[in-house]
């Protein structure tokens, strides 16, 4: 990927963070109106109600998916080139909200604790900010927003919808999908700073269920039972060292244990015990290594103990990978925008996953982190992503709205030939 032209790269920024300030007040009544009535899954009619309204006017082609909430806006430059994608997601999470704000979650067990209603507001303001300058863009930008994202596979049903299958441009022109960019909050970064890396970015998250089925008895005499029990807390332990001793320390994973459920009484011997969690991994090499693991311990401890285990797998999103252009592209472009010194490159990936995953292996793209501490918290004590009481640093709004643009604007224009 060629390197915009350095005249473009100055001008251009500063007057996209005036624009950004120029809508912040309407970004920041959006996303409070997100926050106080958070919706979950891919059904969320009063959230694409709200961003319908605050596009209404913009020179926008709207086409809403049918199989969920989904929304795609168009916007069609001046100019003929290529098609970029901006991605904002939509979903809330199921919990409950303990943060005090004046605009707290109104509905019960539901809560904007991951940043999305950030996302959309900011997706929104460059959606506005582009639209006034349409006679800058070369090519067209699709505003991608997107339900379901925590864990319901919103993307995964947009993209079955044909959402790639872009037409040429109204002059016959092709017009290919040749970027897309995401950007997600972190209250762990401080606010005016971004992070990206080039390759994995975000691990897969699949998950398990083990059931060990033994003979239930009474709880004096063991030996006239198989108790699963005990077998299921060495199963425990031995995917443990299964992480530790059989998986290359570069490329890493994780296996949590989250629920064991056994039981019904203190002097009864269960059945069986039920073993369920999450595992994590950032390359398909390490992953299936993991599923292949757990299937071999979790059946040799059992057989060993004269039981049975029932392994049921289920994969998740996949490993998210940053294209290595593109990532170092947004990543100038993040030096423009938040400052030289404002720009992370990210050590190591996070073990969250994503479902922009889905979108980067079909396009090259990027998704970047964007910092929102709180104003006077330590990043490090901030509470996280998924807390009830996590807080979110509305200023980060301003230069994340204008990192939207500046990356559609950067991307079309250094594809002119």
């Amino acid at each position: 990927m060629s390197t915009p032209a350095a005249t473009d790269r100055h001008g251009s920024v500063i007057g996209l963070l005036e624009q950004a300030n120029d809508v912040f007040a309407d970004t920041v009544s959006l996303r409070r109106e997100l926050h106080r009535w958070p919706e979950i899954g891919n059904d969320l009619p009063s959230t694409r109600e709200q961003v319908l309204a605050a596009l209404e006017g913009l020179p926008l082609e709207i086409t809403l998916h049918q199989s969920t909430s989904g929304i795609v806006a168009t916007l069609v430059g001046d100019k003929p080139g290529d098609t970029v994608l901006l991605r904002g997601d939509m979903d809330a999470l199921p919990m409950p909200e303990d943060t005090d704000l004046d605009f707290s979650s109104a509905n019960k067990n539901r809560m904007h604790a991951c940043g999305h209603d950030m996302h959309t507001s900011m997706l929104v303001a460059s959606a506005k900010i582009l639209s006034a300058r349409k006679a800058d863009i070369a090519g067209r930008v699709m505003f991608m927003f997107q339900p379901g994202e925590e864990g319901y596979g919103g993307a995964v049903f947009m993209l079955n919808e044909g959402m790639l299958d872009v037409a040429p441009l109204p002059n016959g022109i092709a017009s290919p999908i040749t970027g897309a960019f995401a950007m997600h909050m972190t209250p762990n970064i401080p606010t005016g700073m971004v992070g990206i890396r080039p390759g994995p970015t975000m691990a897969s998250s699949d998950t398990l269920t083990i059931i060990i089925a033994g003979r239930g008895g009474h709880a004096s005499a063991p030996h006239q039972a198989l108790d699963p029990v005990p077998v299921a807390c060495e199963i425990v332990q031995a995917l443990q060292t299964l992480v530790t001793r059989r998986l290359d320390v570069f490329d890493p994973g994780v296996i949590t244990v989250t629920n064991i459920h056994a039981g019904t009484a203190y002097n009864v011997i269960p059945e069986t015990v039920e073993i369920k969690g999450t595992m994590r991994a950032i390359s398909e090499r390490t992953r299936e290594q993991i599923h292949e693991g757990i299937q071999r311990v979790a059946n040799g401890i059992a057989t060993a103990h004269e039981m049975s285990a029932t392994v049921l797998l289920e994969r998740g999103y996949p490993v998210t990978i940053n294209d290595d252009n593109f990532a170092l592209f947004a990543e100038d472009v993040g030096r423009a925008v938040m400052g030289e010194k404002n720009v992370i490159r990210m050590p190591h990936p996070v073990m969250g996953a994503e479902d922009f995953s889905y979108v980067l292996h079909k396009l090259p793209g990027a998704m970047m982190f964007i910092g929102a501490t709180p104003e006077g918290v330590n990043p490090n004590t901030a509470a996280p992503n998924h807390s009830n009481r996590a807080i979110f640093n509305e200023e980060a709004m301003r230069k994340g709205s204008a990192m939207y643009a500046a990356v559609a604007l950067r991307h079309l224009n250094s594809r002119l030939t």
